[in-house]
């Protein structure tokens, strides 16, 4: 088998998720986009690239003083939102989550990075005072003209708008517009999925505007530098986190290395602020644009949009208590096409996981290694050629590159069925008392066909991986490899002593 290796392999990687609102604590949806990232994060680990993973906190949000004062701490700001970012962190932590760096846009080194990106932006005079005359939605901390609107209510919040009238500071948006326009044309994967792209474009040509980027009410935010009395909008600060968190204003290098490989998730709601917003600023500071933004769906709980009055808010910790953290990845990424709206089902996880997970993948394992054991003392036979492919592996590369994880993870399981329908037809207890070489090469096939899947596994179900791996002998050096290598068939050498251990996934 010649070599399988991505094209995109070797090469430095920098993913970003967007920075959430502390105002509450995470729920399934953070988790998903965030374990998406990881999965992406993961994957080009494996490739042999060098990675870059951000994520974090979004702190000078007026949700989060209006929770702060909510919860009795209004005048302690600072200590609620650093309770809050502790729990976050902790949950990452708890999912799992391998990412280089958690971001606060409390920090000072994001208030310095700001800071430089503002003047930048005003000395290219793209910078003006004036009156805002307009609406704006609290719960989206947007400005919202009435084309956005539904019904004359914020579309996403089903809330009239505040109307504010005050002196704030503009951004020169519509300065950008042929330019933005002329770049989503000549990068057609620029902004992904394709209906996002189009939502994207028709918004720049009929309804963007100049953006307001102060607000003169507020008492928490970073300061307008050169006018104390106005505080920098939510906005325009936040998106700068995906430079101040590589080291802009600080670190000129380590910026210089990973900015050109940027790629942003985000969710459909903030398409507009990426990819439209984000871009015109970047072009007014002088600097290059991202080399894509994905957005992805929505997804409600069984069938109903999530909320603390309907009390059916997921938290992501307790399904990772009740089942683990391998179970939730599954489920999220094969339950939910990426891009599109899904729905998540506590029923349907279960379903997935007694089915996919226990009876499918787990009974794979336990059964081959247990027949390994009992018919050849658990030592790999002689090698053999099997069923897992060069086509195999570039398909999977093709997948995860569009962000089809939920294709990458079919590819698997078609595998996993072959081979637990290979058992049925081979029948290896039967083998054993009739043609012993022939139990062998069955065997053999079914054993390195794990460790395909084990291969497969590692961005998706890591957890799950390194079981595998371990119950096929492999010390934990063994994924230092390159996946080149990794990924030809007949890494199992003979003799090598597997040992069958704990049940992957147990019954429930």
């Amino acid at each position: 088998m010649s070599n399988i290796q991505s094209p995109m392999s070797n090469r430095n990687f920098y993913i970003t998720t967007p920075i959430y609102y502390i105002n509450a604590k995470p729920h399934v949806g953070s988790a998903y986009t965030t374990i998406a990232a990881d999965v992406l994060a993961r994957y080009h680990r494996l490739l042999g690239d060098e990675v870059f993973f951000l994520t974090g906190t979004d702190e000078n949000s007026q949700k989060n003083i209006e929770a702060a004062q909510k919860a009795g701490k209004g005048d302690c700001i600072q200590t609620y939102l650093d309770e809050m970012a502790d729990i976050w962190q902790n949950t990452f932590k708890q999912l799992d989550i391998t990412y280089t760096r958690f971001i606060r846009t409390t920090e000072a080194d994001h208030h310095k990075a700001v800071e430089i990106f503002w003047k930048r932006v005003q000395e290219k005079g793209d910078i003006y005072l004036a009156d805002y005359e307009g609406l704006y939605c609290p719960s989206c901390e947007a400005f919202l003209t009435p084309s956005d609107l539904e019904n004359g209510l914020c579309p996403y919040h089903k809330k009239e708008p505040q109307k504010l009238i005050e002196k704030n500071y503009f951004f020169r948006a519509t300065k950008y517009r042929d330019e933005l326009l002329e770049y989503i044309e000549q990068h057609p994967d620029f902004i992904q999925p394709i209906s996002r792209k189009n939502e994207v474009i028709n918004y720049i040509k009929d309804f963007m505007v100049d953006i307001s980027i102060s607000r003169s009410t507020l008492e928490w935010g970073i300061p307008v530098p050169g006018d104390s009395t106005q505080r920098i909008y939510v906005w325009f600060d936040a998106l700068i986190n995906y430079l101040s968190g590589i080291g802009f204003g600080k670190d000129d290098a380590n910026f210089e290395k990973w900015w050109g490989s940027v790629q942003h998730l985000v969710g459909k709601d903030i398409i507009k602020f990426h990819c439209a917003l984000w871009p015109a600023m970047l072009l007014s500071a002088g600097l290059p644009l991202p080399q894509q933004v994905f957005a992805h769906g929505f997804f409600t709980v069984n069938g109903e949009k999530m909320s603390k009055s309907l009390d059916n808010v997921i938290d992501p910790n307790s399904i990772v208590e009740m089942y683990n953290n391998d179970t939730l990845r599954f489920f999220l990424l094969t339950e939910i096409h990426f891009g599109e709206d899904g729905d998540f089902s506590e029923e349907r996880l279960k379903g997935r996981y007694e089915k996919a997970l226990a009876n499918e993948l787990g009974n794979l394992v336990s059964r081959t290694l247990a027949m390994t054991e009992n018919y050849l003392s658990g030592l790999v036979p002689e090698k053999i050629d099997g069923f897992v492919n060069q086509n195999n592996w570039q398909t999977y590369h093709n997948y995860i590159k569009h962000f089809s994880f939920h294709e990458a993870l079919d590819l698997v399981w078609e595998i996993i069925r072959k081979a637990n329908q290979f058992v049925e037809e081979q029948k290896p207890w039967v083998q054993a008392k009739e043609d012993k070489e022939a139990l062998k090469k069955t065997l053999y096939i079914l054993l390195e066909t794990i460790r395909h899947i084990g291969l497969f596994l590692i961005p998706f179900m890591p957890n799950t991986s390194l079981k595998i791996f371990d119950q096929l002998g492999f010390e934990s050096s063994y994924l230092s490899k390159p996946l080149d290598e990794l990924s030809r068939w007949g890494g199992l050498e003979p003799g090598q002593k597997v040992i069958k251990k704990e049940i992957l996934f147990p019954k429930k």
